[in-house]
């Protein structure tokens, strides 16, 4: 397999970059296909100088289709993230920005057929057993990147991909709060353990001697409060029902603070070990949600919109969440609009043989 390459389409998801495989193109063994992975992506290796991995966990991805399981999808889809530095391939978390590019990447492979100017993509996010359509522009019968939307993140315009989530909440954890509680508090500090989409511990940043609008660089650079969130991470894992997390990319832990530039809450993300340039698309929803829980620390802090249209802020800008809410406000669905564009269709050839993956 190695000798004459895999397919793969190398694609931008939102502010992410992945490989996207068939699944009929990779082992049906998960070890053997993680294994696989670390070797395309070049990990473990600071650089990745010996793969196509970018050095970054948000260029670091890979995403799996293939035809749909159920009758209530058209594509199954399996997200990997695969650790830059350490040989860990991870299946314990879903991810919207690289959702962004499933639909275009299913009817670019043939999964899907095109529907006309624009074609709806049913996803099934086997990552959590949820499903998500995806609205692709298809004009002239094939796959269109270019547009007008922008996103926060990604320079230019590009096609406008519309993200649509139903019944997400509790989606890794089992309920939208998985302790039954708005505030935990875990080493002394106030936290938000929730979960609509991607398991979060939204917590103060003033709360661990953060401002809340420091850059990406100089929260890397503070290896004291990231070994302080850390420690609240490992022990927020098991009270959200994950588990031991020490080698998972979940929970992420995510600083709130007042919104400075018209939107919602201010966010930085750690995701969970570096820190994320934008913010996820789940995981921005999920920061979206808290803002709604009363007594939280997000809400004390969070400008709720009267549309419903959030804006969460991040340190590149801000990204756009609409949250659907019944007349008794509780949560029906949750969207958000991404871009996505193909970058290179063509087959990989993965690097030597390296020890065996830690599946996570």
């Amino acid at each position: 397999m190695s000798e004459a390459g895999i397919p793969c389409l190398w694609m931008r998801g939102g502010t992410s970059k992945g490989a996207y495989f068939l699944a009929s193109d990779l082992p049906g063994d998960p070890g053997a296909r993680d294994a696989l992975l670390l070797r395309i992506m070049g990990s473990p290796d600071p650089r990745q100088i010996d793969g196509i991995g970018g050095a970054d966990p948000l260029t670091s991805k890979a995403a799996v289709l293939g035809p749909s399981s159920r009758a209530d999808a058209d594509v199954d889809y399996l997200f990997l993230q695969v650790f830059v530095d350490r040989p860990v391939v991870t299946d314990a978390q879903p991810c919207g920005n690289i959702l962004a590019g499933v639909g275009p990447a299913a009817i670019e492979r043939g999964l899907v057929p095109v529907a006309g100017a624009v074609t709806p993509v049913r996803i099934h996010m086997l990552n959590t057993g949820e499903v998500a359509t995806a609205r692709v522009e298809t004009p002239d019968g094939r796959v269109s990147y270019a547009g007008a939307a922008a996103i926060d993140g990604v320079p230019g315009t590009a096609a406008a991909v519309p993200l649509m989530f139903e019944n997400i909440a509790g989606s890794m954890t089992g309920a939208l709060l998985p302790t039954g509680r708005v505030v935990d508090v875990i080493d002394g500090v106030e936290c938000t353990l929730i979960d609509n989409g991607m398991p979060c511990v939204v917590l103060r940043a003033a709360d661990v001697g953060a401002t809340g609008a420091e850059s990406r660089e100089a929260l890397e650079a503070d290896a004291a409060l990231k070994a302080r969130l850390e420690a609240i991470r490992l022990r927020a894992g098991p009270l959200m029902n994950l588990g031991d997390v020490a080698e998972k990319s979940v929970p992420k832990m995510t600083l709130v603070s007042a919104p400075t530039a018209g939107g919602a809450i201010s966010t930085r993300s750690f995701i969970p070990h570096r820190v994320h340039a934008s913010i996820g698309v789940l995981a921005a929803v999920t920061a979206a949600t808290a803002c709604l829980q009363r007594g939280g620390p997000a809400a004390g802090l969070a400008r709720i919109p009267e549309d419903g249209r959030f804006l969460v802020e991040h340190p590149t800008g801000a990204a756009e969440v609409f949250l659907d809410l019944a007349a008794d406000g509780t949560l029906k669905g949750a969207g958000t609009v991404r871009t996505a564009r193909k970058l290179f269709d063509g087959r990989v050839f993965p690097g030597p043989a390296r020890a065996p993956a830690l599946t996570g």
